[in-house]
């Protein structure tokens, strides 16, 4: 019998954070609007023009300058994620579920501090998790340049054009000795987690057919994409365009209950067991849980968060699923982060 095995997002499909969002806000002027500008940019370099080398969630590299120089460290970046994550209903249950039903990981383009964080909280193993390398005390920042960015923080706000941006970004901060930071860390986004993936299943002798995959926005794609072409169970949870373009499978809910009951059934029969599955949940979702072997204690959590839906995307549904996930999307994370790329 072959060994299935889970992989998930964090951020989206089990915490309701957008952490370095959330960071920017805090830290730098303006930061939230700050960061959807940079977050936009970093959408059409990963997904339009596609540049070699650049991964998406390259946002959290970029804004790094601009953290330091408002006086972000180590410390402040670990304290804020403790103080601040917040999880999808039901999240702590779904990664106690899934990590005693098969192998289970998390690759999340998230800071380590964000991750680790989550990981105290959820007692979730550190060791089975893959996130962005971050040490912002390693950097220094001369006054000139503090004072230099903080007038380039304006203008990326005054000016948010593409012209500019690249400038701001491949011009003048690598200039800077604080430039480093952008050129040493390297975001688990993308092509990244997609690599993440692909290191598991080396370390664990796992085959590609027996992946689950979970993820929700662009820094999915290629997972999930992999996942979908490998003929493992690619999954969108709430997911945005980028991600329902590439998925199999869309669930829209507020609570990661479904995430536990397909994981619980991919894990019983594979792929084709979780299809039929929601076939027949779309229509009689009490049925189907009682025709499916699903876990009984999953089963009986259902009628109490009943807020779920699930669905097979195809060329038919694809554009309807990605505004009925939007909403969702928005409802359970907010306007703002559920907005991001």
């Amino acid at each position: 019998m072959n060994r299935r095995f889970f992989v998930s997002d964090c951020e989206g499909p089990l915490s309701v954070n957008d952490n370095a969002f959330e960071l920017s806000g805090k830290y730098i002027d303006d930061g939230e609007k700050f960061f959807q500008i940079v977050s936009r940019y970093d959408d059409i370099l990963a997904d339009e023009i596609k540049r070699p080398g650049y991964n998406a969630g390259g946002t959290l590299k970029l804004i790094l300058p601009f953290l330091k120089a408002y006086g972000a460290t180590n410390e402040d970046i670990t304290r804020f994620s403790e103080e601040t994550i917040l999880l999808v209903p039901g999240a702590r249950d779904t990664l106690q579920f899934v990590y005693c039903t098969m192998p289970s990981f998390i690759v999340s383009t998230s800071y380590q501090q964000y991750i680790q964080a989550l990981c105290n909280l959820t007692g979730f193993p550190f060791e089975n998790t893959y996130s962005t390398l971050l040490d912002m005390d390693k950097y220094s920042l001369t006054p000139r340049e503090e004072t230099r960015l903080m007038e380039l923080r304006e203008d990326v706000l005054n000016d948010q054009s593409f012209e500019n941006l690249e400038k701001i970004f491949w011009e003048l901060i690598p200039q800077m000795s604080i430039g480093k930071i952008i050129e040493d860390v390297d975001p688990v986004g993308g092509e990244g987690k997609k690599e993440a993936v692909k290191d598991i299943m080396e370390r664990f002798q796992f085959q590609a057919c027996d992946l689950m995959y979970v993820g929700d926005s662009i820094t999915d794609v290629q997972p999930l994409r992999y996942a979908l072409g490998e003929g493992g169970l690619s999954v969108a949870f709430n997911g945005n365009q980028y991600a329902i373009e590439e998925t199999e499978i869309a669930i829209m809910a507020d609570n990661t209950l479904p995430i536990s009951i397909l994981a619980d059934l991919f894990n019983k029969g594979g792929r084709e067991e979780v299809i039929e599955f929601i076939n027949q949940f779309k229509e009689e979702p009490q049925r189907a849980l009682y025709d499916y072997p699903v876990d009984s204690q999953l089963a009986r959590k259902y009628p109490k968060m009943s807020n779920i839906h699930m669905d097979i995307v195809d060329d038919e549904n694809r554009e309807k699923i990605k505004e009925e996930s939007l909403k969702y999307r928005k409802n359970v994370r907010g306007e703002s982060i559920g907005g991001l790329g």
